[in-house]
């Protein structure tokens, strides 16, 4: 491929929890994942990268969670459909007026953490959270892992999807990322990253933990915001990226 959208997820920090320098990260990014605060974040912090996003043209996506600040929505929980449902609804309305406010909008919708993982296998609560997406705004696009199976729920419903690959996680031979409590989930070699991602830019394919190719349908690459060197994570796969002349650039949409 001769381009690929570069996310991360930001709008994460709150006083007495500080995990990604976001100024660092939207000045290497072309797509945002912000927090809609049931995970992590506040309201005025989030507000912050929402208009700092805005200032980049940096096209803004919307990062809902279970309701799990404690846990930073990465505990698996199921609650029942309506209540997902209803708590994707809540989260998405929020931010669709925040990024309003800060002069931009939001264009696609990533949900965040144990959510994220649940619904690339449950087909129950992938359909609630492809409900609540929909009855909100359909027009948004729903960014989710390659092969998982939300994103065929949500194109059935109508809705446009985009597939990403991870940088910064470890993969399964099935192509599902290493449980975050399993030796090999994050890795944190900068320049072993961007080798990788620029293979899998090229060819397609994702080393597993156990050493066979993965192949890896996808148009964007995540590199999380709170993972260790993050921004020389991002600042190193950027520069591999643009050495093998493949463009940076979002999926979907406009920063504003």
């Amino acid at each position: 491929m001769d381009w690929i959208d570069l996310n991360a997820d930001l709008g994460e920090n709150s006083p007495d929890r500080i995990v990604a320098d976001d100024e660092g990260m939207l000045a290497l990014v072309s797509s945002a994942n912000v927090s809609c605060g049931f995970h992590a974040g506040t309201p005025g912090g989030i507000r912050e990268t929402l208009g700092a996003a805005v200032a980049r043209g940096v096209t803004i996506g919307a990062h809902p969670s279970y309701r799990d600040f404690e846990g930073f929505g990465r505990r698996p929980m199921s609650p029942d459909a309506a209540a997902l449902q209803a708590d994707v609804e809540e989260q998405l309305a929020w931010m669709l007026d925040a990024a309003r406010a800060a002069g931009g909008a939001v264009r696609y919708v990533k949900p965040h953490g144990a959510l994220y993982n649940t619904i690339a296998r449950d087909e129950r609560q992938a359909r609630a959270v492809i409900a609540g997406i929909r009855a909100v705004d359909p027009s948004l696009v729903v960014l989710g892992l390659a092969g998982g199976v939300v994103l065929p729920i949500a194109a059935e419903a109508g809705l446009a999807t985009a597939a990403e690959a991870f940088a910064d996680r470890g993969y399964l031979p099935d192509g599902r990322l290493v449980p975050r409590t399993a030796p090999g989930a994050v890795l944190d070699d900068p320049e072993a990253v961007a080798e990788r991602m620029v293979r899998f830019a090229r060819d397609g394919v994702i080393r597993a933990v156990d050493g066979t190719d993965v192949r890896v349908d996808a148009r964007s690459i995540c590199v999380h915001g709170d993972s260790p060197g993050a921004v020389a994570m991002a600042q190193t796969l950027r520069a591999a990226l643009a050495a093998a002349g493949i463009a940076i650039r979002p999926f979907v949409g406009g920063g504003r």
